[in-house]
């Protein structure tokens, strides 16, 4: 890996993201607090175990200084899936970053132009859509601003290689390609389910056993998180699902809460 890789969050994509770096080089990761290092800590530690690596500190460096972050060449923001969030951070990020810093977003579905604007530099600005889990999926959705430079453009499709991912360039719209083809029929599972009664099991057994998919639409909402979902369509212009909108209400976002559309053995 020919950058020096900083990642600013410490969830679930921030964590996938660094266990998969740390495969080919060294990261360091940026946490809110001690508290966020420490859960981060110990999902990176879980997660390069079940790749088969040996646990490393010095592959990953966790830190609750957002300085600690200066001296890398290529930092991804991957924070809550909220522009107002998003945008300051990138802002902060963009403040303390040297002149040749890329700076990226992890965002499932907001505008790369706008977060681009909130940095300053667009032309140093890319979208890294990743999806969850980071170090199985192959996929990187790569998002440029207009004004995004050649270098910006290389550098980020050669990060994505190193990452042993396949990057495949996608315009700036609402949802992009993925979560704009996937969300619809997601929703649609859940009002089918509201209107026929049919239990969670039962619609994702269809799926999964007639039409081959690796996981049922419920269950892959729980997966991805209603709070998630509910934000991703509505960034993409969908009607939420009461269901859904029920759920979220409730405090209920899935596999993280233990209980969504399917409730944790």
């Amino acid at each position: 890996m020919n950058e020096s890789l900083g990642i600013a969050g410490s969830g679930t994509i921030a964590c996938g993201l660094a266990t998969t770096a740390a495969v080919a080089g060294e990261v360091v990761l940026w946490a809110r607090s001690d508290e966020s290092a420490d859960r981060a800590r110990a999902a990176i530690t879980t997660a390069r175990a079940k790749l088969g690596a040996a646990p490393d500190p010095e592959r990953v460096r966790i830190t609750t200084e957002l300085a600690a972050l200066r001296d890398c060449s290529y930092v991804v923001e991957a924070v809550v899936e909220d522009h107002g969030d998003k945008a300051a951070l990138l802002r902060e990020l963009a403040g303390n970053a040297g002149e040749r810093t890329v700076i990226a977003t992890t965002t499932s579905s907001l505008s790369i132009h706008e977060l681009a604007l909130a940095t300053g530099h667009p032309e140093r600005f890319a979208g890294l859509h990743v999806f969850n889990p980071v170090p199985r999926m192959e996929l990187v959705e790569l998002v440029f601003p207009h004004d995004a430079s050649e270098e910006t453009r290389e550098r980020s499709r050669a990060l994505c290689l190193a990452l042993g991912k396949t990057p495949v360039e996608v315009p700036d719209m609402p949802g992009f390609v993925v979560n704009r083809l996937l969300f619809p029929y997601l929703f649609a599972a859940v009002e089918l389910m509201s209107e026929t009664g049919l239990s969670a099991e039962d619609i994702d057994r269809c799926m999964t056993l007639g039409a081959g998919m690796p996981m049922g639409p419920l269950a892959l909402l729980d997966f991805v998180g209603l709070d998630v979902s509910k934000a991703i369509g509505e960034s993409i212009g969908l009607e939420i699902p009461e269901m859904l909108m029920t759920l979220v209400d409730e405090g209920a976002f899935g596999r993280k809460t233990g209980r969504g559309f399917h409730k944790k053995p």
